[in-house]
């Protein structure tokens, strides 16, 4: 199994960069975590042809079960996030795309379009914390499923 982070634009500050970098490392001892950072669209569009235009990258490039973090997605706790990549991960080893959109979000036809909508609550994070976040959570759920004591 392999598990692709899809993100619109590209890690500035090199503590975010470190962080990302070291749960990656983690969750290597569970399975492949790859992290394509994918251009912003051009500025001078409006905020629905940006989000459109970035939602088109990220879905060319997910593959397997696509995932799309969204505040407005399905309240989703680390147990279930657990959950998802244990049954979705587990379908003949297929792979799961997390889609992590630009600051004006994803389109409506990407939400349509993936398999799973999901929040990981109503707060607005930066997007660059907001990766850590998810590289945090999808260690938690690896460790979860490993019966490891990391979780608490």
């Amino acid at each position: 199994m392999k598990i692709r982070i899809l993100a619109i634009g590209k890690i500035k500050e090199n503590y975010f960069a470190e962080a990302i970098a070291e749960y990656v490392k983690r969750c290597s001892r569970y399975c492949d975590v790859i992290i394509a950072e994918l251009p912003e669209a051009p500025q001078g569009k409006t905020a629905e042809e940006q989000s459109r235009i970035e939602s088109a990258r990220l879905m060319e490039k997910a593959k397997g079960y696509v995932v799309a973090m969204d505040p407005a997605g399905e309240l989703i706790n680390s147990e279930g996030l657990a959950s998802l990549i244990r049954t979705k991960g587990a379908e003949a080893g297929r792979d799961i795309s997390v889609l992590i959109g630009g600051s004006h979000g994803h389109s409506e036809e990407l939400k349509r379009s993936a398999d799973a909508v999901i929040s990981f609550g109503k707060i607005t994070l930066p997007h660059q914390l907001f990766r850590v976040v998810v590289c945090e959570q999808i260690y938690r759920a690896l460790t979860i499923n490993a019966g490891v004591p990391y979780h608490k």
